[in-house]
């Protein structure tokens, strides 16, 4: 299933009729942090310890980030995305699913790390360019 636009989706729910029509038709989906890091690992063919040793956490907090017990900050869901390589909508997704602000060009910091994450560059390489421009890391 392909996914749509946010574009064609705006332009759809201004072309409704009423809310109630565009709300009937679409599903919203919300899931934990957990679930959509499992749907990834899953996508992605990736196993978790794996995962948990690229993105460079403690063994123990990386499952519990993994199995829900756990809120991770918003560098720590980072960490992760980059050990995951996950593309810039699938790490803004987990970042919304984690309660923290997506990233956004607006924000110098965030604006290297999106150059990153679009260069496939890996959590070292992130964490050098931060460095190296004088903005705080990652990790």
């Amino acid at each position: 299933m392909t996914e749509r636009l946010t574009e064609e989706v705006l332009k759809e729910l201004l072309d409704a009729p009423s809310i109630d029509s565009f709300i009937d038709k679409h599903e919203f989906p919300s899931c934990s942090l957990a679930e959509y890091l499992q749907q990834m690992l899953e996508k992605k063919s990736l196993e978790r310890a794996r995962v948990v040793r690229m993105a460079d956490l403690n063994e123990t907090f990386g499952y519990q980030i993994f199995t829900g017990a756990r809120n991770p900050s918003r560098n720590k869901v980072l960490q992760i995305a980059f050990a995951m390589a996950l593309t810039l909508r699938e790490t803004n997704r987990a970042l919304s699913a984690a309660g923290s602000s997506t990233l956004n060009c607006k924000s110098r910091r965030d604006a290297i790390i999106i150059f990153c994450i679009d260069h496939g560059c890996s959590l070292q390489k992130v964490n050098e360019e931060l460095y190296r421009l004088g903005e705080e890391t990652i990790c």
